[in-house]
């Protein structure tokens, strides 16, 4: 037996005025979409916005629903509308900002399991990083240079090939 160790990297942010105005005007995008997310059971607010390498921006927002599993996460909103209206423009960065009126929000939330995997899908086809960057309400921003830190074991085609 040996013990494999696999590490992940991120950089922390004290403020939004630290990022690029790229990455400052992204945000400001995942922040603005976030307010008019539907979320009447849960309070709990979170707006994307997707960069892509055209330089067009994609935006998405949580949608909620009394039936829990049919709603979607604001960041498969997004990057599903980004796959519908621009299917082979690569995505550069999904910005993605939570917020709730009900509890503070002050640590970065991360994208849930499937949307990390829909991310990496994404990734996995223009076969380039897509950044992340994690806002919350009030704290630090942390920006992933790719979602592979996010998700270092990804269920891929590789998986599916060694089946046969």
């Amino acid at each position: 037996m040996r013990i494999v160790k696999k590490q992940i990297e991120f950089s922390e942010y004290d403020s939004i005025d630290q990022l690029t105005e790229q990455e400052q005007s992204l945000l400001s995008q995942a922040i603005e979409v976030a307010h008019t997310a539907y979320a009447p059971y849960s309070n709990f607010k979170v707006g994307a916005a997707i960069l892509l390498k055209n330089g067009e921006i994609v935006i998405g927002n949580n949608q909620e629903n009394i039936a829990y599993p049919s709603g979607l996460c604001a960041e498969r909103v997004a990057i599903f509308h980004a796959g519908a209206t621009h299917p082979n423009e690569p995505i550069s960065t999904i910005a993605i900002f939570a917020e709730s009126e009900t509890m503070p929000v002050d640590t970065p939330i991360t994208p849930c399991g499937a949307c990390r995997q829909v991310i990496m899908e994404y990734r996995q086809k223009q076969s380039t990083p897509i950044r992340v960057i994690l806002k919350p309400q009030k704290g630090k921003i942390w920006i992933f240079e790719c979602v592979t830190d996010l998700l270092p074991f990804a269920f891929d085609l590789k998986g599916l090939k060694n089946q046969n």
